[in-house]
C-alpha cells in the first residue's frame, strides 16, 4: 500500500495525460465483513469525472480519421459531465465547443463548462434527454458541425477498452475480480470495459445498476432507433429520477450493444433516497467525496455484497465527484450557517463570537496629509470625461467585486482604480491615494464610486442609488450608455455572508 503523501514526480506535456489511471480504493467501514470491497474513483480524473475519459477518446478518433477538421467547432448534448470533460479537451487542442443541456441539470456544471469556455445551449426540461440530443443534432446539420455522438461512438467504448479496462485488469489479476458493478448513461464504460473483462477475466460477472423507478433495462422494453442508432423517441419506461447522467430517457446505441453481447449478468434497480444516503455515508465515513451517481453504483454493490459468500472480491465504479451537486438533493440539509452543535462549539471560549461584541477599535493614528501628486491624480481621474465612470478599489474586496457586478449587469464602462494592483504599489502610490481619497470625502472605506465628476460613495451608497434612481440620472446626465431594462434589488449582488440579515 503507497505511503501517505507518496509523490510519484510525473510530468506530462499538458493536461490531456493526466486522464486514467484513477485509483483502486478498499472500502474499510461500509462493506459487510469478508467481503474485499473496492471502488474506482474516477473523481481522480483532472475534471473529476469518468467522462474525461469519453471526450479525450472521442476527439483523439475524430482527428486521427479526419473527421474533425482543425478549428472546427465540436458540439454534444451533455447532462454536464460529458460536456466539461470536452471542454477541457477542446480548450487545450483549441476547438470552439458548444454544449447541449437540459435546463433541469445542476447550474454548476453549466458554470464550469461556461468558464472552461464552451458555450451552453439549454433545452427545456420537459423534452428530457432527448430533445437537448436532438438540439445538437440540430445545430449541427446547420453549422456544420462535430456532433460527437456519445452514446453511439465506438471510440468512446474503445477509450475504456484500453484504459479504463485495462487498469481494472492490472488492479486485479490472474481473475481476482468476482464482480463488476457499473451504471450506465452513454454505455461506453460499461461496453468497454464488459469488452476487457469477457476477454481476461471471464469468470468477472458484471452487474449494471439503473434507477427503480426508470428501470429502462429491467422494462425489456426496446429503444426505438434512427438508422445511425441516436434515439428517435423517450423510452417509454423512462420516469425523472435523482442521478443525474447516469440513466437518460433512452437506452443508449452503446449500452444496448452490451447487452447483445451478453457481457451483463444482473441488472440491478437503486432508490435513489438510497443513492443519496450512501453518497453522503462515503464522504462522511470513508471520506470519499462522489455524486450521486456513484451513491447509487454503491447501492449496487452493497447489494450484490449482501448475498455474496466471504472472500467475494467486488469492484464498483464511481463516476464523478460531489462538486457537480451542490444545487442538488444530495445538499439538502447540509447548511451555509452554523448548526446549534457548531454554534456550542464557538461559544465554548469567549471571544470571535457572533454573540458578543467586538473589541474596542485601535486609537486613531494622527491624521495624514494628502500628498499633492497623489491629490492631482485623483482629482484628473475622477473629472475624466472620456471614463465619467471611476471607481476606486481594491483587487481583492468583496464590496468591490459586488460593485462590479453591478456595473457589469447594467452594462457601464468604468475605470477600477484598483490600489492594491501592481500598478500601484511603485512608491506606495495606492496608500497615498487613499489618503487623498479620505481627505475628499471623509471616508477611509473601500470602494469609493464617482459618476461625472459626482461623488456616488461606496458599496450601499451605490446600491441604494441605484435602487432609487439616482444612479441612472447620475449616468443619464453624464452620457454613459446602459442597460435601463434591468430592474432588480442591488442588494442581490453581494455575497450572502454580506446581505443584510
Amino acid at each position: 500500500m503507497p505511503e501517505s503523501g507518496n509523490i510519484s514526480g510525473a510530468r506530462y506535456d499538458n493536461i490531456l495525460g493526466t486522464v486514467g489511471n484513477t485509483p483502486v480504493i478498499r472500502i474499510n467501514k461500509l462493506g459487510p465483513p469478508g467481503i474485499n470491497l473496492f471502488v474506482k474513483s474516477e473523481a481522480f480524473n483532472p475534471m473529476s469525472s469518468v467522462k474525461d475519459r469519453l471526450a479525450l477518446g472521442i476527439i483523439e478518433h475524430a482527428e486521427k480519421t479526419g473527421a474533425l477538421k482543425p478549428g472546427q467547432t465540436v458540439v454534444e448534448a451533455t447532462s454536464g459531465n460529458t460536456g466539461i470533460g470536452l471542454a477541457m479537451v477542446c480548450a487545450q487542442k483549441g476547438y470552439p465547443l458548444v454544449v447541449t443541456m437540459a435546463e433541469s441539470f445542476s447550474v454548476e456544471r453549466r458554470k464550469l463548462m461556461r468558464f472552461l469556455g464552451a458555450k451552453v445551449v439549454l433545452t427545456p426540461a420537459a423534452e428530457k434527454g432527448t430533445g437537448m440530443l436532438n438540439k445538437a443534432i440540430e445545430l449541427a446539420e446547420k453549422h456544420g458541425w462535430f456532433l460527437t455522438r456519445q452514446f453511439e461512438n465506438e471510440a468512446n467504448a474503445d477509450m475504456h477498452y484500453r484504459t479504463t479496462g485495462q487498469e481494472i485488469l492490472a488492479a486485479f489479476p490472474d481473475g481476482e475480480l468476482d464482480y463488476w458493478v457499473t451504471g450506465y448513461g452513454t454505455g461506453g464504460t460499461l461496453k468497454g470495459v464488459a469488452k476487457a473483462l469477457n476477454e481476461k477475466s471471464p469468470g468477472t460477472q458484471i452487474i449494471v445498476c439503473e434507477p427503480d423507478n426508470s428501470a429502462l433495462l429491467g422494462s425489456g422494453k426496446r429503444q426505438l432507433r434512427h438508422d445511425n442508432g441516436s434515439p428517435s423517441v423517450s423510452h417509454e419506461a423512462f420516469r425523472p429520477h435523482l442521478m443525474q447522467g447516469w440513466t437518460p430517457d433512452f437506452v443508449s446505441k452503446l449500452t444496448e450493444d452490451a447487452l447483445k453481447e451478453e457481457y451483463v449478468d444482473q441488472v440491478v434497480p437503486i432508490e435513489g433516497q438510497e443513492a443519496v444516503r450512501l453518497s453522503r455515508a462515503l464522504a462522511q465515513q470513508e471520506g470519499i467525496f462522489v455524486g450521486i451517481s456513484a451513491g447509487a453504483t454503491f447501492s449496487g454493490a452493497l447489494q450484490v455484497a449482501a448475498k455474496a459468500p466471504e472472500g467475494t472480491t467486488i469492484l464498483c465504479m464511481l463516476p464523478d465527484i460531489g462538486e457537480r451537486y451542490l444545487s442538488t438533493p444530495l445538499f439538502e440539509g447540509i447548511s451555509e450557517e452554523m448548526t446549534e452543535e457548531e454554534m456550542g462549539i464557538s461559544k465554548s471560549t469567549p471571544g470571535y463570537r457572533f454573540d458578543k461584541p467586538s473589541a474596542a477599535p485601535p486609537a486613531a493614528a494622527e491624521e495624514v496629509k494628502p500628498e499633492p501628486e497623489a491629490v492631482s491624480f485623483m482629482e484628473e481621474a475622477i473629472a475624466d470625461t472620456e471614463q465619467p465612470v471611476v471607481m476606486f478599489a481594491l483587487e481583492w474586496c468583496e464590496f468591490c467585486w459586488s460593485v462590479r457586478k453591478l456595473f457589469d449587469r447594467l452594462g457601464i464602462p468604468y475605470r477600477s482604480v484598483d490600489l492594491d494592483s501592481v500598478a500601484y504599489q511603485k512608491d506606495n502610490k495606492g496608500s497615498k491615494l487613499r489618503v487623498a481619497l479620505k481627505a475628499r470625502t471623509g471616508l477611509a472605506t473601500i470602494p469609493q464610486v464617482f459618476v461625472g465628476g459626482k461623488h456616488v460613495g461606496g458599496c450601499t451608497e451605490s446600491f441604494d442609488a441605484f435602487n432609487n434612481g439616482e444612479l441612472q440620472k447620475l449616468l443619464k446626465a453624464s452620457n454613459v450608455a446602459f442597460d435601463e431594462s434591468q430592474q432588480f434589488n442591488a442588494y442581490s449582488l453581494l455575497p450572502k455572508w454580506l446581505q443584510p440579515r
